[in-house]
């Protein structure tokens, strides 16, 4: 006898996306909410989770918005205990400040770890504890960067920081399997959003960029979502302190 083929549906949960108001934030969201969650849409920026949330309600699904700095400690805790759990969390809030290790300064270094690590890390255990709580399984998907498996040129900082998430992924599968809650990262390459578009009007950088990707192209947004609803999803239920790349062969040479 076959068996069923898993369900990459996820309705009637609720999901929380950070960096929700641009780029891969804003892509999951759209993708969570069509696979029929309830997304609340997080980020500092209240009028670009805004638009997106009226849009994903006009199209049918379900969206709320969170004006929230997630460096905010304080904040960021008070706000998740007082909402009924996340079922799944998209830790995807981040930032980067290329510049040669020699350059690199401790306003840049204090600035990037305390979102990509301090934030992320806290957002994470927010979530977390509010699921143990409930008695409640969950996904935390933490969005992390091909660049937390090998290392680039002019990266130092934003290695170290995705270096750090894939570490703390790891062990926080290993302290959350027990209550069934589920964590992993998620890999990109370059992606083209805003956050990465200025990069690449550097033609010298864009073609180096190319030489690594062995498919020949820059990720887009849709690559990534599909990866966020089967972490999200009960068809990814075996899949606990692991990464997904993709990267398009870039760390398989």
């Amino acid at each position: 006898m076959l068996s069923a083929i898993p369900s990459f549906r996820i309705d009637g949960r609720r999901a929380l996306v950070t960096g929700a108001g641009r780029g891969i934030g804003l892509a999951a969201a759209w993708a969570l909410a069509e696979a029929g969650a309830h997304v609340t849409l997080c980020s500092r920026t209240p009028s670009e989770i805004g638009i997106a949330a009226k849009a994903i309600r006009d199209e049918g699904a379900c969206a709320d918005v969170l004006v929230l700095d997630v460096t905010d400690l304080e904040a960021v805790s008070a706000a998740i205990h007082e909402s009924e759990p996340y079922d799944i969390l998209v830790n995807n809030a981040g930032t980067n400040r290329p510049n040669h290790m020699t350059a690199v300064s401790a306003v840049d270094f204090d600035y990037v770890m305390n979102l990509n690590v301090r934030a992320s890390f806290f957002v994470a255990q927010a979530v977390a504890r509010r699921l143990i709580a409930a008695g409640s399984p969950g996904s935390i998907i933490n969005i992390s960067s091909q660049m937390g498996h090998v290392g680039a040129e002019n990266r130092s900082l934003y290695c170290a920081s995705k270096w750090a998430m894939e570490g703390f992924s790891k062990a926080m599968a290993l302290d959350l399997a027990r209550y069934r809650i589920r964590v992993n990262t998620i890999a990109p390459t370059f992606i083209e959003t805003p956050m990465t578009k200025p990069f690449f009007d550097d033609q010298a950088f864009k073609d180096q960029v190319m030489s690594k990707i062995k498919l020949g192209r820059l990720g887009r947004v849709e690559d990534v979502v599909g990866a966020v609803v089967y972490l999200a999803s009960e068809a990814s239920s075996l899949m606990t302190g692991t990464s997904m790349l993709i990267d398009g062969g870039w760390t398989a040479e």
